[in-house]
């Protein structure tokens, strides 16, 4: 099976490449040097030349903050730039995996949201990605729509790498404590995708690590783990003002991952307990 991954030079990205490669699976991943995706006919012809059974569509405008203030370059990334790779798909007949985001919610209450829950982003980068999603629905019969949360891997910057970072400077930290969810190891989220691509069971899944906390949990169990001495303050989101409104609710339902039978992943603690011990490793 040939695997076309957006996004190599990304976290997850760079996972699914390594995952399918494991399991001897024909994998390309290309970068932004290798393929602008805002660019529909360099993404047609780099797809035509390629004509993969499957892609898996990694890459996307992920600055929060930033896409308040740079909508139209997040809209040619995420809704455009998704647009063009699901027609391609189309015309390659090849299946098409979209990597979408908790951001799409609302975030209002506290149960887990459900695959077909009402969509009502807060933002503009959960805007984009929801229509993100219903370009991939409009365009592509055999689609896959999967949302993710508070990811962290090797290959990028994310939450553990900040707090880690803060630790070598700083003895106390304030962190929201208002917000929950479940962060994802990309490492484990992989094998889940490169599983699913290879099935014709498509449709919207939720996949995050099991477990559930607030940002304020995730930064105590970071600094637990990593055997670091700092106190963390839990504070409101009113008290940490960002030029994007974050989601207070990012907890996702799996119950589809389940009766379709998939593998959960690995509980968040055991995941980041690895995740240090990689990034310890990559030190040495």
């Amino acid at each position: 099976m040939k695997v076309l991954v957006t996004g190599y030079g990304g976290q997850l990205g760079y996972d699914v490449v390594q995952e399918g490669s494991n399991q001897g699976l024909e994998m390309i991943g290309s970068r932004r040097q290798n393929l602008d995706i805002t660019n529909k006919e360099a993404v047609s012809l780099y797809v035509d030349k390629i004509k993969p059974d499957a892609i898996i569509h990694c890459a996307a405008y992920t600055a929060v903050d930033k896409a308040e203030d740079e909508k139209e370059v997040c809209w040619d990334v995420n809704v455009e730039g998704t647009k063009y790779l699901a027609k391609a798909a189309r015309d390659v007949n090849a299946k098409f995996m979209y990597i979408s985001t908790d951001y799409v919610f609302n975030g209002k209450g506290d149960s887990p949201f459900k695959e077909e829950d009402e969509l009502s982003p807060i933002g503009y980068y959960g805007e984009t990605k929801y229509q993100g999603e219903e370009v991939v629905k409009n365009l592509v019969d055999n689609w896959f729509i999967i949302r993710i949360s508070w990811v962290f891997g090797v290959n990028g910057n994310n939450f553990v790498k900040t707090m880690l970072r803060l630790a070598e400077t700083k003895n106390e930290l304030n962190v929201v404590g208002d917000q929950f969810g479940s962060p994802t190891y990309t490492f484990d989220l992989a094998p889940l995708l490169i599983e699913m691509i290879q099935t014709d069971k498509f449709g919207i899944y939720h996949a995050s690590n099991e477990g559930t906390c607030s940002w304020a949990e995730f930064a105590e169990e970071i600094f637990r783990q990593a055997n670091k001495d700092v106190k963390v303050h839990s504070i409101s989101s009113e008290e940490y003002p960002t030029r994007a409104v974050r989601p207070k609710n990012s907890r996702l339902s799996k119950q589809k991952l389940m009766d379709e039978g998939f593998t959960l992943l690995p509980h968040w603690q055991d995941a980041l307990r690895r995740y240090i011990n990689e990034l310890t490793q990559e030190v040495r």
